[in-house]
């Protein structure tokens, strides 16, 4: 065979081992081509990101119809940059389809403090990496404090007060995933004790306190937002007493549960039934092997609001009247799937595809089409998808959430 042909031949075979839609690897980037339809483009080209996205350059026969944007990367967002670490948020502002849950992702160097602080919103958080310690005071004077490390998760209801504080070691402080149950977040409106003391009179600080009026000389001008602090002492040093403990304590090790396993991947769920604090959200964290996929399923009870914390996968969301599109994942982005909407996630790397799965709900649930299926009278399926009857037999009637490739 000549060279050409070699070439040709190898590019046909990678293709053919591509996700449905995907174009081979080009020094270009994808082309916008699937069969005969389709062209090259010929202005300017951003292969970089387009090679980041070969599902929307070249989308599946099956995409149709007009569909919302449905990701975002935190790499778009803007950095808010402070002594001692960094913010960034995705909002309805940035994906205008999240309405229902917004998002931050924080940064603490060692010592560094996120201030003492409250939201209208409740807080929901995953400690992607390193240590920190939280505090927090409720309405009826009972405390809270715990150090959390990757994997562990806190909850602060709507109004309660709080801080977070990075910690020593290998990480230098921590990095963490923030959620909100409320699209129209903003990190700029968070309640800030610096801040309101700045636009206090004096005089009424003295007599709030029963100090005088010096006693404030010191109050910063603005917001400290994010600053550097001491190192913090033993933990037990900082469970003060007041009216003794939160009932329900506001941080869980979800690393901690034992998953459900399936051949290609892991599932854990973690919602109020088993982390009670946590009432207005409830999340599941997935792992999916290379090859593997989050099984064809939707959700009852709400939106679905995604971060991708490793790997590369690719999503089709199906919305009904015959839409359907399909989006490319990697670490750092935002997924989100409307109420209802069917999809799968599969893995199209090499390495574990791990992310979040969210919620603005107190439970957690899932339907699975192949269970539906399974649990259906057989005959009726059969006369719906025209499938071999022997083959419908076979469904298996538990939920399978990860299935093999």
């Amino acid at each position: 065979m000549s060279r050409r042909g070699l070439i040709a031949a190898a590019a046909g075979t990678a293709l053919a081992a591509s996700p449905a839609g995907a174009q081979a690897p080009s020094p270009s980037g994808p082309v916008p081509e699937r069969g005969p339809k389709g062209a090259d483009i010929l202005g300017p080209k951003n292969p970089q990101r387009a090679a980041e996205e070969p599902n929307t350059v070249a989308p599946p026969a099956t995409d149709h119809g007009t569909m919302p944007n449905l990701k975002w990367s935190f790499a778009d967002s803007h950095m808010r940059l402070e002594v001692g670490g960094w913010a960034r948020q995705t909002t309805i502002r940035e994906l205008p389809i999240s309405k229902a849950m917004a998002g931050v992702n924080m940064r603490l160097k060692a010592n560094a403090v996120r201030e003492m602080h409250w939201h209208k919103e409740a807080e929901w958080s995953y400690m992607i990496k390193g240590r920190a310690r939280i505090t927090a005071v409720d309405q009826d004077g009972r405390t809270f404090a715990d150090d959390v490390g990757p994997g562990d998760l806190w909850y602060f209801p709507s109004g309660i007060p709080h801080s977070i504080q990075g910690l020593d070691g290998p990480d230098d402080g921590c990095e963490f995933l923030l959620v909100f149950d409320d699209g129209a977040f903003s990190e700029d409106s968070t309640f800030l004790i610096t801040d309101w003391m700045a636009h206090t009179p004096r005089e009424v600080l003295a007599k709030n306190f029963g100090l005088p009026e010096n006693a404030f000389d010191g109050i910063p001008e603005k917001e400290l937002y994010i600053f550097p602090g001491p190192k913090p002492g033993p933990l037990a040093d900082d469970k003060l007493g007041g009216a003794g403990p939160v009932p329900k304590s506001f941080s869980h090790r979800m690393l901690a549960q034992e998953p459900i396993r399936t051949k290609s991947g892991t599932v854990r769920i973690t919602d109020s039934s088993i982390f009670p604090a946590s009432a207005t959200i409830a999340a599941a964290l997935v792992e999916v092997e290379p090859g593997g996929m989050r099984e064809l399923h939707w959700h009852p009870n709400g939106d679905e609001w995604q971060y991708y914390l490793s790997g590369k996968g690719r999503m089709t969301v199906f919305g009904s009247e015959s839409k359907a599109r399909t989006f490319d994942y990697q670490a750092g982005d935002v997924g989100y799937v409307p109420f209802a909407m069917g999809h799968y996630i599969e893995n199209t790397g090499n390495e574990t595809l791990t992310f979040l799965e969210m919620f603005k709900s107190p439970r957690y649930a899932d339907l699975s089409l192949t269970q539906w299926m399974a649990l259906t009278p057989h005959a009726l399926v059969q006369a719906h998808t025209k499938m071999d009857r022997a083959e419908i037999d076979g469904l298996p009637t538990i939920k399978r959430p990860v299935v093999p490739g």
